[in-house]
């Protein structure tokens, strides 16, 4: 009797945790796994956007770093800055357009052809900008939520609500750890009866019964691996749940240094990005971040060999005006949060074992999303 009620309860737990978290999550499951389609097929059809209109000379190897833009600029700002200086042309560009509030992160082309990418986030407007790296004109902008593809990850991410979406898509992807652990015990078999056909799938006993089949046999076979694909997605979206395991093990989060009085005269933003560069020049630079004022300092970010984050959170922070290295911290040398997400993130974008790892990923979104719709079919059979 106490069996049968302990089974009934978590029979209840699972039916109502799937029905109401648990269909949110199959909904960010198939927007995930439709992002492994979207992104390069956005780059095929609009290669005016990612691709430059004449071949570049950026070099796509670790160990180099993206060479000079002749800029031509197409603004007075831009005419300010020092020639064969075409980073710090396009930082003064963008903002006298967007004002002197906008932070902007500069992703360099990583192969050749590639456009480099201004990431703009200011009160006037939040998009990225596409930039021949050969000439320094604009290929195209977009805004945050305009493309398919920027939408899909949007809903994916934040469900188009920025940090309270996060938060909510976190909470969801931890519950779906309940949802694994009331199946798992209502799945398992307590007799060597039970175990016999504890992994057989009828296909041919009807609609119901071999939906629920898959239901049963999708989450007992692939539930421990669709649990790190989901409790990844939940350590990307939410940062507090770093900063809780740093609590845990004792240890302080990486902070940017303060910036402090500037030891020389300005440099161009090329000269920063130069230097940082010969301090790792076995680097593949990732992405440079920029504040909106000179009280924050330039972040250079690096992908060193071995580190197996795609974008590198190995970073050098700079002074912003004369450039002077305030500090550098390789990945591995990160807290304990930062060392987990130079993995997490590749695990969950599909990133960390190339092509074929993005296909398992997507198949994985499918198979949960899947999960979610049986679940309801067979919850809404059993009220009929």
């Amino acid at each position: 009797m106490a069996l049968l009620k302990a089974r009934r309860l978590w029979m209840w737990l699972h039916r109502w945790t799937g029905l109401s978290l648990g269909l949110l999550l199959a909904a960010a499951a198939l927007l995930g796994a439709l992002m492994t389609v979207l992104r390069p097929l956005d780059e095929a059809l609009h290669p005016e956007l990612f691709r430059a209109r004449a071949s570049s000379t950026v070099a796509a190897t670790a160990g180099q770093s993206p060479s000079p833009v002749s800029s031509t600029p197409t603004s007075s700002s831009a005419n300010d800055a020092a020639p064969g200086a075409p980073l710090e042309a396009l930082r003064q560009r963008v903002a006298a357009e967007f004002g002197a509030q906008a932070t902007m992160t500069l992703r360099p082309p990583r192969e050749d052809g590639e456009s480099l990418r201004v990431m703009v986030r200011g009160p006037r407007w939040e998009g990225t900008l596409y930039i021949d790296p050969d000439t320094n004109v604009e290929l195209g902008r977009r805004g945050e939520a305009e493309g398919v593809a920027n939408v899909v990850f949007e809903l994916h991410s934040a469900l188009l609500l920025g940090d309270t979406g996060k938060a909510v898509l976190a909470f969801t992807a931890l519950a779906y750890l309940a949802l694994l652990l009331t199946g798992l015990i209502l799945w398992w078999p307590t007799t060597a009866a039970q175990w016999r056909h504890a992994f057989k799938v009828k296909l041919n006993k009807g609609a119901t019964r071999s939906l629920f089949d898959l239901h049963r046999f999708s989450g007992a076979v692939l539930g421990l691996v669709l649990a790190v694909t989901v409790a990844s997605g939940a350590w990307m979206a939410w940062r507090p749940i770093g900063g809780w395991v740093n609590t845990l093990v004792g240890e302080p989060a990486a902070k940017p240094p303060k910036v402090g009085k500037a030891h020389g005269e300005r440099i161009p933003l090329d000269e920063i990005v130069a230097q940082a560069q010969a301090r790792w020049p076995e680097g593949r630079v990732g992405f440079v971040q920029l504040g909106a004022t000179d009280e924050r300092p330039v972040r250079v970010r690096f992908r060193l060999p071995g580190e197996p984050h795609p974008n590198g959170l190995s970073s050098i922070w700079a002074h912003p005006v004369d450039g002077h290295v305030l500090t550098q911290l390789r990945w591995d040398r990160l807290d304990l949060a930062g060392r987990s997400t130079a993995w997490i993130y590749p695990l969950h974008s599909g990133e960390l074992f190339g092509t074929a790892h993005r296909v398992v990923n997507g198949l994985l979104g499918l198979a949960l999303f899947g999960m979610g719709v049986t679940g309801v079919w067979l919850w809404w059979r059993r009220r009929r």
